[in-house]
């Protein structure tokens, strides 16, 4: 449904910008028309801006280091090119150019947890890399878009059962953003501690985030800052489990704010420095934690 929806939205932008420009050299006025493509095409590196201004501005009162002016804005700028990538080529036309691969027996496997308005061609990278190493895997959709966090438990209940069955082995997860919720969510309903060998969230919200307070849909909602939601899930939650995780957080998360809230208490808690919201679930810290934990179980 995610994919379709974002072809649309490319095609209506492809459509007004090929529009716009034609209209505008018809007219004589080719400034125009060049200032009118890069609006539309490219209009998304202000719309990021604005989140990243605002991130400063929060950020300000986190007990986290304070970026730097040129850290901030080379992650504005990695993050305006890395956008149309993910969500204008992978998710939209390549989600599935990767299939899920949960074998073979023996190995240990990884499931992959997008977070909000993403599906798994948002892994592309990380997918492509895992079957180069003949690593089992697999990637889930979070659908409804924009239901209950709630909801997508039985997805990743599906995915552990299929990549236990195919490994022998409990997974790795690996989680983006509001992924790492959805995990948390599934563990506090199976209480299946045992069945998964590790957590790697990326920029999860653990304790929300400050753009909640403009949350529209349901899963939204249950992000924003200290959400009952969220009081709840922590409250199902066994003391000990979040020794399981290892949480990758940003002072230039231009999503998660403050910084912190992506901190996880009694987890193994990693800064970031420098890094956007997406841009950090490409990280080269994160690949090389991920590779260390299946390179250990090789080893043993």
């Amino acid at each position: 449904m995610l994919a379709r929806l974002q072809q649309r939205i490319v095609f209506t932008l492809a459509l007004a910008a090929v529009a716009w420009v034609t209209a505008a050299l018809a007219a004589d006025l080719p400034a125009i028309a060049l200032i009118g493509a890069v609006l539309l095409l490219f209009g998304h590196a202000a719309v990021l801006g604005f989140e990243f201004l605002l991130m400063s501005r929060i950020n300000r009162r986190d007990n986290v280091p304070r970026p730097r002016p040129l850290q901030v804005l080379r992650a504005w700028m990695a993050e305006s090119l890395i956008a149309p990538q993910v969500f204008c080529w992978r998710q939209p036309f390549r989600s599935g150019a990767v299939p899920d691969a949960p074998q073979p027996i023996g190995r240990r496997g990884v499931v992959f947890v997008h977070g909000f308005v993403c599906n798994r061609g948002l892994w592309t990278p990380w997918l492509l890399r895992l079957r180069e190493r003949g690593t089992p895997f697999v990637a889930v959709n979070l659908e409804p878009v924009f239901a209950s966090i709630d909801d997508y438990v039985p997805l990743i209940e599906q995915a552990v059962q299929r990549i236990a069955a195919g490994t022998g082995m409990a997974p790795l997860i690996v989680a983006h953003s509001m992924g790492g919720l959805a995990v948390r969510a599934w563990l506090a309903h199976s209480q299946g501690d045992e069945r998964v060998h590790h957590v790697i969230t990326i920029g999860t919200p653990h304790r929300g985030t400050f753009l909640g307070m403009a949350a529209r849909s349901i899963n939204t909602r249950q992000m924003h800052l200290g959400s009952p939601w969220l009081q709840q899930l922590a409250a199902r939650e066994l003391p000990e489990r979040a020794a399981r995780f290892t949480c990758f957080f940003g002072h230039c998360d231009n999503i998660v704010f403050p910084a912190s809230t992506a901190t996880l208490p009694g987890a193994d808690n990693r800064h970031i420095a420098g890094c956007a919201h997406v841009q950090m679930a490409f990280h080269d810290d994160v690949f090389s934690e991920v590779e260390r934990r299946l390179d250990a179980v090789e080893r043993d």
